[in-house]
């Protein structure tokens, strides 16, 4: 006969209720499907870019691009397997034709204009499909990868955006493994910056404490 405490723990354990899986909805999966394709589309542009542009701006841009897309990609691919999400070989056709579009014009200023056109076009839409994600995805998980790609994309964005090229101005790096999050090095610049100015004004304190005790000593002596 099972000892009362030990029924007491089984029955508690059937009586618990289950964790259940966060839903995978429609949106959640054509989300991951279209992200993959535009992660893939701009691999296939910022490769291009190495090969094709005139200008070493764009061809920094399109090193970026290659570098954060292939790690964010590589999580999102994760993710994907893990809630069993098929996805496509490759980009759409629709991004095919516009990069080889933009390809014609190899050789020429046209070039790096079409292609930041084309890059800006893209991170556009981008950004739309994960705020609405973000805005009404059912799984957590999707939800949470759309966040922490969106600093990623608006970033890119921001490099392109009106045409014109805009290199070295990134917010850091992006780790694989951890949802493409970014990890700013402006804010690690500024955390060190803040530890000298606390630590340089303790020292003004208390360099300033020693003065006024001394001066009172000194008035206390006189009388």
């Amino acid at each position: 006969m099972m000892p009362a405490a030990a029924l007491a723990v089984a029955m508690a354990a059937v009586a618990a209720p289950q964790a259940v899986a966060a839903p995978v909805s429609d949106q959640d999966t054509a989300f991951v499907r279209a992200a993959h394709q535009g992660n893939l589309a701009e691999i296939a542009a910022g490769q291009d870019a190495q090969t094709h542009a005139a200008s070493a701006c764009v061809k920094e841009v399109g090193d970026v691009l290659v570098r954060d897309h292939t790690k964010l990609d590589a999580d999102l691919k994760a993710l994907a397997g893990k809630l069993g999400i098929s996805l496509p070989a490759g980009p759409s056709a629709a991004q095919n034709q516009e990069l080889a579009s933009v390809r014609e014009k190899a050789g020429s200023s046209a070039y790096d204009a079409a292609w930041l056109k084309m890059g800006e076009a893209g991170h556009v839409k981008t950004l739309a499909l994960i705020d609405q994600e973000v805005k009404s995805g059912a799984n957590a998980e999707v939800v949470a990868a759309a966040q922490a790609a969106r600093p990623v994309v608006a970033m890119h964005l921001k490099m392109v955006e009106g045409g014109t090229c805009h290199a070295g101005m990134e917010a850091g790096t992006i780790h694989a493994g951890n949802g493409g999050q970014i990890a700013a090095a402006s804010d690690r610049s500024y955390g060190t910056a803040g530890l000298v100015t606390l630590a340089g004004g303790a020292l003004l304190a208390g360099l300033s404490t020693g003065w006024l005790l001394r001066i009172r000593r000194r008035s206390a002596a006189a009388r």
